[in-house]
């Protein structure tokens, strides 16, 4: 039931991290505030395809 997920920065689109989500608990698309490495700050990422 755990599917691996990457997630996509919402102002730069580079996608930066791959984690793992279940899909029972959380049909819907993950978004979370990461650290992005290339805009050097704290940004929402938003779970890609």
């Amino acid at each position: 039931m755990r599917v691996k997920i990457t997630l996509e920065c919402t102002e730069c689109k580079q996608r930066n991290y791959d984690t793992v989500k279940n899909k029972k608990n959380n049909p819907d698309r993950l978004e979370m505030k990461k650290y992005c490495r290339f805009c050097r700050k704290q940004t929402l990422h938003k779970e890609t395809k």
